[in-house]
């Protein structure tokens, strides 16, 4: 059983996060760290993936600069999503030829990662098979945007626990029109925070992936002070 070293580093800017997950693949690679799961919030930031999503805006520049939502593009595969406060993003850095996982299975895990926390808090996610992600019928919960390069993971997933859900509205999430996010406070009527999920995921994460993760802030603190020095 591999180790995996689970982070929580609560509210990070996106671009230094970004920064961090680059240094911890680069080491991942080297085999000089095991595998490692960040968990972490942004500040309001839309992302835009590999192939697709500026057009995906449908607020006017104006509008996200009121609301202070920045706009990144990244290497990530799949179209804009948002993130904000109140959302538990998860970056995994994994070796997948380690783990002896293919990139569809690697993404079903990740969805099974998230249905098993949400059976947690009494809610049945499910898989829509056009669309990566989870689901609560017809509306999602959950998105993903991976990236894989040398048998490396980045980027992951992002739950929406107690988030902004104005803010979706003025996207087309994850290039689907006319989509409806919601969040599991939403779902429950009344807030959950994000930080009661954590130890729920990383405990899910461990079983569905068959590592044993050993929750260290030190390490991911520590290269994360690194790269926000930098910036």
């Amino acid at each position: 059983m591999n180790d995996c070293l689970a982070s929580y580093l609560g509210l990070v800017p996106y671009e230094p996060a970004l920064r961090l997950q680059q240094r911890l693949a680069q080491e991942r690679a080297a085999n000089r760290i095991p595998d490692v799961l960040l968990l972490l919030q942004h500040p309001p930031v839309f992302t835009i993936g590999r192939f697709r999503g500026r057009s995906e805006i449908v607020a006017p520049l104006e509008v996200l600069n009121r609301e202070g939502i920045e706009v990144f593009h990244t290497s990530r595969g799949g179209s804009i999503t948002y993130h904000g406060p109140g959302q538990l993003v998860g970056y995994p850095i994994l070796n997948l030829k380690e783990l002896e996982l293919g990139v569809r299975d690697y993404v079903r895990k990740l969805e099974e990662v998230i249905i098993r926390v949400l059976a947690d808090f009494g809610i049945v996610g499910e898989r829509n098979p056009q669309h990566p992600g989870v689901w609560l019928g017809d509306k999602k919960v959950c998105s993903l945007g991976i990236n894989v390069s040398r048998h490396i993971t980045m980027h992951g997933f992002a739950l929406n626990v107690n988030t902004n859900l104005k803010h979706f509205d003025y996207i087309n999430p994850c290039g689907i029109s006319g989509v409806v996010m919601t969040s599991i406070s939403k779902v429950l009527g009344h807030p959950i925070e994000v930080e009661a999920t954590t130890n729920p995921l990383v405990s899910h994460f461990s079983a569905v992936f068959g590592v044993k993760c050993i929750r260290d802030d030190g390490l991911a603190h520590s290269m994360l002070r690194d790269k926000m020095s930098i910036a």
